[in-house]
């Protein structure tokens, strides 16, 4: 006697050993001996033998038509071997041991049109639900189709029609429960490529540019760039005026320019210095809709070629220390003696006069360590520049610490087109090793501004954002901790409020502070955590896009210039710093070397879309690079 039994969810057939009241036990067609439950049990029977049954039931299966099953069912609930005996041979006909098996099979295979109840017993589906899982399965049969339609047009490198709309979605957030992206994925698989190549390739990118920039403003800007209309703020019609000739120090590109200096002859002490910050809390208040705005964006994002302010063009314009107007700032006056000693300070609100805003590219031919060592010629400012520059030294000697990271070069970026069509621009670029005179003038003054008003905060007990540097990490907090990089007690960015949120904040607290009122953020301020973590996190993220973005412009130079061998300077391992250009790549093929060996590459593979450069050992280079000289991997605090 034999028997066909379920088990784990499939079908099984064996011959009885021994028979209990609850219990059997089998062997199976491939010899395995096992112990089932007499409830398992679905049919008995003495022929044919366990290994042909299910193979002859499945042949006979095969020919059992599903709907024409459906229709011969009953309403209620039935036993597949008797509806087996009826299907098969009508009344007073008992179905074979391969029929019943047959139709139990057909019954299970089509769970559209027969529900399980267990133990071998079925329901057919009713009329509405079986019409509406037909459609279903219609509606699952159109959609494989169209998969395979949109994947072989993929294939043959052609976008089908419904991609168009869903763009930024396929190549940025796909949701892999869509058709579109189940063609994506499938054609993907089948060419080998990744889909932005694949869409690329498709026409569907328009430049690698775009692809960049558009998937930052998804992550970053998901509701576009354009600010929401807010009435620009006036700042207090009682400010006094200062009585000083302010200047300010920038590249041609600044707009918002934040920083400005002044200096005036204090006989028989030394010098009155100014350094002014312009003020933007004076007109933006706390919880206002344009401190909603500036919330949310937290930073100035920077790119080559462009940038998405902070705070709306028409703000910039009213608080940017602009040449030739009063402008409202929050000034830190020191008081040097000609030693170059700072012996006293005071802070104020007032109206700064701007005399001029000088341009790097203008003033740096006339004021540099060369021409500081052969005598400055005659040029605006130039007295006050020579003993700011000497103030700035004395800083920097007490201190201890040097202004800039030794070897660090800048890297400007001049893209000369219309950004609309980037695949037609031409990108410059230009190096500047950092630490020039005026950059060292500007750093330490900005460092003695966000030194000692975050210690002034401190000692009045006022909450503020700090930057901290303990035991070799850089890092926001709450706390006036020190920052050992700097060299100084602690240090609050306040120095840049038109372009970043938390130097706004701090301004609040500081003009609070000077009026001698209640600060905007109380101690323990859950407003103000909030504000330092989110912060943190978007200007992270805010320069590893400008990163990407300069190495994107750094490829489009090497290509554009039909550069195919270039030279380097090892870091470390297989690590390298190309030369002239912001660009680390590591090369596989180089031989073990010295830190500081420079080294001749050929480029073998560029890709713009993944911002990949593959480049091949050459040779060794005669010349090597002083270890003084190697690039710091680490990034220099930004002072100003």
């Amino acid at each position: 006697m034999h028997v066909l039994f379920e088990e784990e969810g499939a079908f099984r057939a064996g011959t009885i050993l021994a028979d209990n009241d609850t219990s059997l036990q089998v062997e199976t067609a491939s010899g395995k001996r096992a112990k089932i439950k007499s409830s398992n049990v679905l049919l008995r029977y003495k022929e044919p033998a366990p290994g042909e049954l299910l193979e002859r039931a499945e042949q006979a299966a095969a020919d059992i038509d599903s709907e024409f099953l459906w229709e011969c069912a009953g309403d209620g609930e039935f036993s597949f071997s008797d509806f087996a005996d009826d299907y098969f041979g009508g009344a007073g006909h008992m179905a074979s041991a391969v029929e019943a098996a047959a139709l139990l099979l057909a019954l299970h295979a089509a769970p559209v049109y027969f529900h399980r109840k267990g133990k071998g017993r079925f329901r057919k589906a009713p009329p509405d639900i079986l019409a509406a899982a037909l459609a279903g399965l219609e509606k699952k049969r159109q959609q494989a189709l169209t998969v395979e339609r949109m994947a072989a047009e993929l294939k043959a490198f052609t976008l089908p029609p419904e991609f168009a709309p869903l763009l930024d979605q396929l190549l940025y957030k796909p949701d892999r429960n869509r058709p579109e992206t189940k063609a994506l994925e499938a054609a993907c698989a089948e060419t080998g490529l990744s889909a932005p190549h694949l869409l690329e390739k498709c026409g569907a990118i328009r430049s690698a540019y775009d692809y960049h920039y558009q998937r930052f403003l998804r992550e970053q800007f998901p509701r576009g760039t354009g600010f929401p209309d807010a009435e620009t703020p006036a700042f207090p019609a009682d400010l006094p005026r200062a009585d000083v000739r302010a200047f300010s120090i920038d590249d041609a590109a600044t707009t918002e320019i934040d920083d400005a200096l002044s200096l005036q002859a204090l006989p028989g002490v030394g010098w009155r210095v100014g350094i002014h910050i312009a003020a933007p809390g004076l007109g933006i208040l706390p919880n206002s809709p344009l401190d909603q705005v500036a919330r949310a964006r937290l930073s100035t994002v920077y790119m080559p070629g462009a940038k998405i302010t902070m705070l709306p063009d028409a703000v910039v314009d009213d608080f940017t220390l602009a040449a030739g107007r009063d402008c409202p700032a929050l000034s830190l006056y020191l008081t040097v003696t000609t030693d170059f000693e700072i012996v006293a300070h005071e802070s104020r609100v007032e109206l700064v006069p701007i005399a001029a805003n000088l341009r790097h590219h203008d003033v740096e031919p006339l004021f540099n360590a060369q021409t500081l060592a052969e005598g400055l010629a005659e040029f605006p400012f130039r007295d006050e520049l020579k003993t700011l520059w000497h103030l700035a030294n004395a800083c920097e000697g007490r201190r201890g610490k040097p202004s800039a990271v030794q070897g660090v070069h800048d890297y400007n970026f001049a893209i000369v087109g219309d950004l609309a069509d980037p695949e037609a621009c031409r990108v410059e670029i230009s190096e500047r090793r950092r630490g020039s005179p005026l950059d060292k003038l500007v750093s330490e003054l900005m460092i003695v501004a966000n030194s000692t008003w975050g210690g002034l905060l401190a000692e009045k007990g006022i909450p503020a954002i700090y930057r901290a540097q303990t035991a070799g990490k850089v890092r926001m907090t709450t706390s006036p901790l020190p920052h050992e990089g700097l060299g100084v007690d602690q240090y609050a960015w306040a120095s840049s409020p038109l372009r970043r949120y938390v130097d706004l904040l701090n301004q609040w607290q500081l003009v609070a502070c000077l009026r001698g009122e209640a600060p905007p953020f109380k101690p323990r301020s859950e407003l103000l955590f909030a504000a330092m973590r989110d912060f943190d996190l978007t200007y992270a993220a805010y320069a590893e896009f400008q990163r990407g973005m300069e190495r994107y412009w750094c490829l489009r130079w090497l290509r554009q210039e039909g550069v195919r061998t270039l030279d380097a300077t090892v870091r470390r391992e297989n690590l390298v710093k190309l030369d002239h250009l912001p660009l680390l790549l590591r090369v596989p093929s180089m031989p073990e070397l010295a830190q500081g060996r420079r080294i001749r590459l050929a480029i073998e593979a560029m890709d713009l879309l993944t911002l990949e450069l593959g480049c091949r050992y050459l040779e060794t280079l005669e010349s090597a690079v002083a270890e003084a000289d190697i690039e710091d991997e680490a990034t220099e605090e930004a002072a100003n």
